[in-house]
């Protein structure tokens, strides 16, 4: 539970600004901290949401290179490309600045300064991968070569994707540079280490005793990282797109970007309260005060980071707090598959806006009902219309819809007044006035799947309150009970307005408007007295409506075509065998034969017969093990080449006289040689 903070400082992990964001980030990061944040926000507590782009390290680099820009061309690009979808999905961040601002870099200097100054690092000189045509040193990621455990030969310098293994570029053989194919050579230099094995016994105490309320996922995590032992991590790197390290003889030096990146919470913060004092205050008053709670919202990648090395950062400057909760999420899946950017394999938030332009909440609804909080997740398509259409518009939509048009429909828009209440008006009261104090609950512990469940309660109780009472079969026979029923169904919408408004803050803007609602609190929310008799109401408008089909095909397609092209692109043929002579070949009578019929075999998954004129005047049989690619009655009538000179061989009970050629596509698929032309049957190829 949230303790006694004055303020509270929330950050969300800093998007890398060399592509543009995905469903992904959203779900892991950026949705639960702004629902977070517009909760404490509805409470009236003092915080501020710190946001930005990290814009230095090598991949921003290697996007520049290939594609013949600038470094800053790149992160400018992205930058705002980022921004303005966060701002499109309602991400609601006090500030959102970047990593290569003035700020950050003076910052960012001061802070490995005075860590230096103090005697706070460990200088080592280590041999490192370093490419002689190119003139500079590489990263993991930038170094590809042999794995050792499985020999594929493009495993990168931290992990082979094929295998899963981890690795470190020393183990890989024959390494060579990844963008130019060039062999690298192992060259000394000399670069700054933060112990993190100095502060291992600090951790230990900190994480493992102190903060056992962390998710579990976090504490494991941290836990695992701890039990195997930490050792000196490197603050600085050779490259010359970065943070300059302040120190003299660090020339072609910067700070390494796990370094510098953090460092940007706090260098946006300074850039948000220098630009508005009177609103925000001194920034070191939202990281310096022990009166301030530190929340980080991240991605499991980066737990490590802000769970471990972070922190270490910071006690050894000295004067900053440190994290109360760092709530990180696992990874969000799409359709069964791993979220790739290099692949291309995602849902990127600039296109989905385009594609379904104002069902920005809809994405947020379905990605916190999936939210992959303690646990790897998966987002569908079908699901995603499922979820819209069966609980925003069948459950939240409709009661909503319900409840104003009787309104309109009864009492000309006028809110009816409350007469006497029944046991189960009384009933269904007490079933939202608690909701509230389990919204709040749940929110604190960073529970936002399960406050989302809650909220979309109350729009069931609404439906089934509704639906129970009946009011237009009563109008006319007991018109007083009618007014009780669409005043309290109104009380209800209106909590629903509150309630929803940290998740999904478009409707809940519409929904308020369409109740003519124009201030509201968090305190309200489960009130029953939230509009007034005799209010006018503006006629109602649908607040949610039904995704269909064909926006979800063109969807799934776009996948589907993604995947294709990522197989074809990676495709690689197989080695030639070895040469042989031309006598050899001659040996082989390749022939054309054409289908008269095809059939599959019995028992047989896999083979089909077929019946070729081979030209001979009796028919011959060929089985051929292609039954998983082709439906028989397509390959009749086509002319396909054919070995006509092997052995026979039995199969099935069936002699099969030949073989029938094919190729064996990208992806694994079979596809029979046939001619382009007619071609009369036992025509030799050659």
């Amino acid at each position: 539970m949230e303790k006694n903070f004055k303020r509270i400082t929330v950050t969300s992990a800093l998007p890398y600004a060399n592509g543009p964001v995905h469903i992904g980030h959203l779900a892991g990061v950026y949705v639960p901290a702004d629902i977070y944040v517009r909760y404490l926000r509805l409470k009236g507590r003092d915080v501020i949401f710190i946001g930005g782009s990290d814009e230095h390290g090598v991949p921003v680099t290697i996007r520049a290179r290939k594609e013949g820009v600038t470094v800053q061309e790149v992160v400018d690009r992205y930058h705002y490309l980022i921004k303005d979808s966060f701002e499109k999905f309602g991400i609601s961040f006090d500030i959102y600045s970047r990593t290569t601002s003035k700020t950050h870099h003076q910052l960012a200097s001061d802070f490995f300064r005075k860590l230096y100054d103090e005697g706070k690092f460990v200088e080592l000189v280590t041999e490192q991968f370093y490419d002689e045509e190119s003139n500079h040193f590489l990263t993991d990621r930038n170094i590809r070569g042999e794995c050792p455990r499985c020999h594929n030969h493009d495993a990168y310098g931290d992990q082979c994707e094929k295998c899963g293994a981890t690795l470190s570029p020393e183990e890989l053989i024959n390494p060579y540079n990844a963008e130019t194919g060039h062999p690298l050579v192992r060259r000394a230099t000399k670069h700054w280490y933060l112990p993190l094995d100095q502060y291992q016994p600090w951790l230990e105490k900190w994480i493992l005793e102190e903060h056992k309320e962390w998710r579990p996922n976090v504490y494991g995590q941290c836990k695992s990282w701890l039990d195997g032992g930490l050792r000196p991590r490197a603050v600085t790197r050779d490259l010359d797109w970065g943070i300059p390290v302040p120190v003299e003889g660090a020339e072609g030096k910067v700070l390494y970007v796990w370094f510098d990146a953090p460092i940007g919470y706090i260098s946006n913060t300074k850039e948000l309260c220098d630009g508005n004092p009177e609103k925000y205050g001194s920034w070191e008053t939202w990281w310096k005060d022990p009166e301030t709670r530190l929340v980080h919202f991240i991605g499991k990648d980066n737990i490590v980071f802000h769970c471990i090395v972070f922190p270490s950062m910071l006690k050894a400057h000295g004067e900053y707090i440190l994290p109360d909760n760092v709530p990180g999420n696992e990874f969000l899946n799409l359709e069964g598959n791993k979220i790739s950017t290099s692949k291309n394999y995602a849902v990127w938030l600039n296109e989905y806006l385009e594609e379904l332009p104002n069902r920005q909440d809809e994405l947020r609804y379905v990605l916190t009902a999936n939210a992959p909080e303690t646990k790897d997740n998966d987002f569908t398509w079908a699901d995603f219309q499922a979820r819209c259409n069966n609980e925003l518009v069948a459950v939240y939509g409709n009661f909503v819809n319900r409840a104003l048009q009787l309104t309109q429909k009864y009492y000309e828009g006028v809110v009816p007044a409350c007469g006497e209440l029944t046991d189960y008006d009384r009933e269904t009261l007490s079933e939202f006035q608690n909701v509230k104090e389990n919204l709040e609950s749940l929110l604190e512990n960073f529970k936002f799947r399960d406050a989302q469940k809650e909220a979309m309660n109350l729009a069931r109780i609404g439906n089934k309150y509704i639906a129970d009472c009946e009011p237009w079969k009563i109008i006319k026979t007991d018109p007083e009970r009618v007014k009780t029923v669409i005043n309290i169904s109104l009380q209800l919408t209106a909590n629903l307005a509150i309630a929803f408004e940290p998740f999904l803050p478009f409707s809940s803007e519409r929904l308020r408007k369409m109740i003519a609602m124009e201030s509201f609190s968090w305190e309200q929310l489960g009130s029953i007295d939230l509009l007034p008799a005799g209010k006018q109401l503006p006629k109602p408008e649908l607040l949610f409506t039904k995704i269909e089909d064909e926006v979800i095909a063109v969807q799934v397609k776009k996948l589907e075509e993604t995947i294709k092209a990522n197989e074809a692109a990676e495709y690689k043929a197989a080695p030639v065998k070895d040469t042989i002579p031309f006598e050899d070949f001659e040996k082989l009578d390749i022939r054309v034969g054409l289908v008269k019929a095809c059939e599959k075999i019995k028992k047989s998954k896999k083979l089909l017969k077929f019946t070729l004129d081979d030209g001979s005047g009796v028919d011959r049989t060929i089985l051929s093990g292609i039954a998983q690619w082709y439906e028989p009655e397509r390959l009749v009538g086509k002319r396909v080449l054919f070995i006509a000179n092997l052995a026979p061989r039995k199969m099935m009970g069936e002699e099969s006289c030949g073989m029938i050629l094919s190729a064996v596509n990208y992806n694994g698929d079979l596809s029979v040689t046939t001619t382009l032309d007619d071609v009369k049957g036992g025509s030799q190829v050659g």
